[in-house]
């Protein structure tokens, strides 16, 4: 399974609760903070709720 290297670029300030939630659930809390996640559908839609905030690259396992 491959894994996802995602890296918050914007601020948090003046998004919705849910989108703020969900940043916090992928275990990202500052701007240019990254981490590193497995590539499951519970992943992937927190990323789409916040793809204006964050940036998504593939990482090799």
């Amino acid at each position: 399974m491959s894994q996802l290297k995602i890296t918050q670029i914007k601020s948090v300030i003046s998004e919705k609760q849910n989108q703020r939630d969900s940043l916090r659930t992928l275990g990202l809390k500052k701007i240019g903070q990254s981490v590193v996640r497995e590539d499951k559908p519970e992943v992937i839609g927190l990323i789409r709720t916040v793809a204006h905030l964050v940036k998504v690259e593939e990482v090799e396992s």
